[in-house]
């Protein structure tokens, strides 16, 4: 009986241990047949780590190949939560936090994941990076990275912009360009053990592709030279704003743009988006006696009016339909050369009549105003020039003087290259060309006619009467001693929210280019609200002597001027 209940047991045991065994046979074949590429899959993940080869971001340099914008190796910094014990998080955080100026919670967060890779910061300081290291931190490691660096700091920001964490252009050339400085990405296959630690074995690799650098025609001294004076004016005149272009007058080549309020690139995230924005491109206003030039050109080239023309300006008095235009001083008859260079809002607009307002128009748009120029910087604004259709009764006499049209100082700039040039507007470009790591070119931006203006001896007229201004006109402080100039002044009324014009501020501007016979570069000249004094040749006409003067020294140009323009200047003569 004893027996024979001992063998019924064992048999069930067995029997138990059989069906066990069945299941086991069963559950191993599921696995094999059906869950395989599952789990080797988990397995490939364990085993193997895919990093991401960041590519080195293409270098931005100056005409000169002076760097702007480079990248340097900085350290990243990382944590595996699942390797760093509880009881050693809090004293962990606290010194983490405090080092790289994080939020402890946030920082808490990242720490209490089930997770064996978190980045705590990205491109970190070298002392930031230095002082947790001497830490010596359990489960705190490292990875290099590049990290984007300007050289110079506040030096044609406007220009150059700015990338971001992940070396993405954000702004400026970094964004117009992007897809040529960026370069590819490449990977490595890493194994790892069990515990999830790298072999340094690398089973695959793709390497990257360093990104294109870019040569801008931008130079940098007289970047400086340029951002040097209008600092200088926008700060003694408790300017709103203000900006500056020089450029090639022959070939479109931005040599310095500038903008007041600048900011600095190595710390963009904390700048305020006004001093940001590119105000020689994006922001527009009535540009008052500097548009006169438009005037005078068109005129000129359709023989509506001579240079030794008289015009009557009414004694500083002149009612023109329901509206009274007024000179800034009494005029009586004035040649057509000297209403330019007296800049006589009522002569421009007698003359502007002669030409007629579809000429008018047409002129308007040959000098490319109302329209993009299509500059390879982002943010350009088209401005406003109104078809004649949409004319008012007055707008004949008022758009002549530089109001009811809204322009850019690079438009400015650009309308004043069409006089110095000989009568063709060109396509103003700022970069020269791209290359590769072996210096040899790429892609290479050459000069673009937008279109035929004025004829070379018309530009020549024009270019005759902008020299008197700036010897016995308004423009007279923008005479140098050591070399000759032709410009225009300007001052123009700003538009109060009511669309009234308003009594207190006025935008002060100023073109011009030089040596006069043989112009080398073209420059405009804007601040917005300068005060106490606002007059365009007062506050604008200066900055265009001071930078003119330095940047063809600079470029080693010789010219003697002529008597006049050396002669000693009286400010209380200089009005516009």
């Amino acid at each position: 009986m004893y027996i024979s209940d001992l063998r019924r047991k064992a048999k069930g045991v067995f029997l138990l241990f059989f069906i066990f065994l069945l299941f086991c046979i069963a559950r191993l074949l599921f696995i094999q047949f059906f869950r395989a590429d599952y789990l080797k899959s988990i397995a490939s993940k364990q085993h193997n780590l895919f990093l991401e080869l960041e590519p080195r971001r293409g270098t931005i340099y100056d005409t000169n190949l002076k760097p702007q914008a480079i990248n340097l190796a900085v350290d990243s910094v990382f944590a595996a939560p699942l390797e760093i014990p509880d009881t050693a998080k809090e004293a962990m955080i606290r010194q983490i936090a405090r080092i790289l100026d994080l939020d402890p919670g946030t920082l808490r967060q990242k720490l209490n994941r089930k997770k064996y890779f978190v980045w705590l910061a990205r491109k970190v300081t070298p002392e930031q990076s230095e002082a947790l290291k001497k830490l010596k931190l359990k489960g705190v490691g490292f990875i290099k990275e590049s990290k984007r660096s300007y050289n110079n700091g506040y030096l044609a920001s406007h220009v150059i912009g700015f990338s971001g964490l992940d070396n993405v252009g954000l702004d400026g050339i970094e964004l117009v360009y992007d897809k040529y400085l960026k370069g590819e990405a490449g990977w490595a296959q890493v194994l790892r053990d069990a515990r999830q630690k790298k072999l340094d074995l690398q089973e695959k690799m793709v390497l990257p592709k360093d990104g294109y650098d870019v040569v801008l025609n931008i130079d940098e001294v007289i970047q400086y030279i340029a951002e040097r004076e209008l600092d200088k004016a926008y700060k003694s005149y408790h300017a709103a704003g203000a900006s500056i272009v020089v450029m090639d007058p022959h070939t479109g080549a931005i040599l310095a743009l500038a903008n007041r309020p600048t900011f600095d690139l190595n710390n963009y995230p904390r700048t305020p988006p006004d001093e940001r924005r590119d105000r020689a491109l994006t922001d527009m206003f009535e540009p008052g006696s500097v548009f006169k030039i438009v005037t005078a050109a068109g005129a000129l080239e359709e023989g509506r009016v001579s240079e030794e023309q008289k015009i009557f300006c009414e004694n500083g008095t002149y009612k023109f339909s329901s509206h009274t235009l007024h000179d800034h001083r009494p005029h009586g008859t004035l040649t057509f050369r000297e209403v330019i260079e007296q800049s006589s809002n009522i002569g421009t607009a007698k003359a502007a009549q002669m030409l007629g307002a579809n000429d008018l128009y047409k002129y308007m748009r040959l000098f490319g105003f109302g329209r993009k120029l299509g500059i390879d910087l982002r943010g350009e604004i088209s401005g406003v020039a109104k078809d004649p259709r949409f004319w008012s009764k007055i707008s004949i006499v008022t758009i002549p003087m530089g109001h009811e049209v809204g322009v850019t100082a690079l438009q400015l700039a650009a309308a004043t290259s069409v006089i110095a040039n000989g009568g063709q507007l060109m396509k103003p470009y700022i970069v020269r060309e791209i290359r590769d790591k072996q210096g040899q070119t790429i892609k290479e931006f050459s000069p673009q006619l937008l279109n035929k203006v004025v004829s070379v001896d018309t530009a020549e007229r024009v270019k005759k009467i902008m020299i008197g201004v700036v010897e016995k006109g308004t423009g007279k402080l923008a005479g140098m001693k050591d070399f000759s100039a032709a410009g225009k002044t300007g001052t123009a009324q700003k538009l109060e929210p009511n669309g009234t014009y308003s009594h207190s501020k006025f935008v002060g501007s100023f073109i011009g280019f030089a040596p006069a016979e043989d112009p080398q570069i073209a420059i405009a000249v804007v601040l917005d609200q300068p005060r106490p004094y606002y007059y365009g040749g007062v506050v604008a006409a200066p900055v265009f002597r001071s930078v003119a003067s330095d940047t063809l020294k600079y470029l080693k140009i010789k010219e003697t001027p002529s008597k006049e323009a050396v002669a000693d200047f009286d400010e209380a003569q200089i009005f516009d």
